[in-house]
């Protein structure tokens, strides 16, 4: 064998460790921007139970509410700097069209109504750049805690006052999951004390888990279609375990038809589901629905699904008991 064969098989095999080297470098960069990509994005955080409080007292303070309303607007409705009592951030906030009316009929003596002041972001994990956004893992994460947190410092004030629980969209999955471990007996306050959970586009839609208001969807909640899907900063969380467990006889859904965050096809990413799951996503292509529950209409008197939740809850406050106070 020549000098000049051998030479050139050295620098062939030279060449070669140095390009399996790059490749090895270029693996570890790529694994390594794929886990900043999901620390960065955030995931949900595991909720804390709360232990069950003292007995109750026979009175409360005249500053006390009978009952506290807590609102939780949908995603981009709402921000971390909103005022509670006048939200601002959206004026065109669906639940708006709940919380003002509410506020119009009641004082605040008896019905104190509150909207959660949240980042209610949905950020693109694809975007490049980044468009700035949330992910929907921290969104929902700052939700549920200033929504657990008002909860917690009203029981905590006011220990006889009821609650009522209501929510859009992103809002909706995290009023669900906090009336969720609330009805669990895990949750920020006791169940007996839950007047209702009225819930409206909920990404987490299980038909079987609490009355559903309005026409027949056939679908679930997106979250529930896309269970198990993990992308950098959108986990699908599946089914509230047990549902709404002791919160079950009051809680409501309401869902359009064709509306894909609440009526998604169920097991989407089984192989058997693909074509029928395929043929439903033509059904949310351009659809406005999910942007027109204050002019969707839910039984035949032609009432929305707005004014139904604010009659709704307004039947609730109305028949909520009085406490004494103190």
């Amino acid at each position: 064998m020549s000098l000049t064969g051998r030479g050139t098989r050295k620098k062939k095999s030279s060449l070669l460790r140095k390009l399996m080297v790059l490749i090895v470098i270029l693996l570890v960069i790529l694994l390594a921007v794929i886990a900043l990509w999901y620390l960065l994005a955030g995931r949900l955080p595991k909720p804390i139970p709360t232990p069950p409080g003292p007995e109750r007292p026979n009175a409360q303070p005249a500053s006390c509410p009978d009952v506290q309303v807590v609102v939780v607007p949908g995603t981009w409705e709402s921000s971390p700097t909103d005022d509670p009592y006048n939200p601002t951030a959206n004026p065109a906030s669906l639940m708006l069209n709940v919380s003002r009316p509410l506020q119009e009929q009641f004082e605040p003596s008896r019905a104190d109504v509150y909207t959660v002041p949240y980042v209610a972001q949905f950020s693109n994990p694809i975007a490049f750049p980044p468009d700035g956004q949330q992910s929907y893992n921290n969104s929902r994460g700052a939700g549920t805690a200033a929504t657990n947190d008002i909860l917690i410092r009203r029981h905590a004030e006011c220990p006889l006052t009821s609650f009522l629980l209501t929510g859009f969209s992103q809002g909706a999955v995290i009023a669900g999951d906090v009336a969720s471990s609330i009805g669990a007996g895990d949750g920020p306050v006791p169940a007996d004390l839950v007047l209702g959970v009225g819930l409206i586009a909920d990404g987490r839609r299980d038909p079987a888990a609490a009355t559903n208001v309005g026409r027949p969807v056939t679908g679930v909640g997106a979250e529930l279609s896309l269970a198990g899907l993990q992308i950098p900063g959108i986990t699908m969380t599946g089914p509230r375990p047990g549902g709404f467990g002791d919160l079950t006889d009051r809680a409501v859904e309401i869902c359009a038809p064709t509306d894909g965050i609440c009526d998604a096809p169920a097991q989407a990413l089984k192989p058997s589901n693909w074509i029928g799951s395929g043929l439903r996503l033509l059904e949310y292509n351009n659809n406005p629905v999910h942007a027109m529950y204050n002019s969707y209409v839910v039984d035949d008197s032609g009432t929305t699904a707005t004014q139904w939740i604010a009659g709704w809850a307004a039947e609730k406050i109305e028949a909520a008991p009085t406490p004494a106070h103190s």
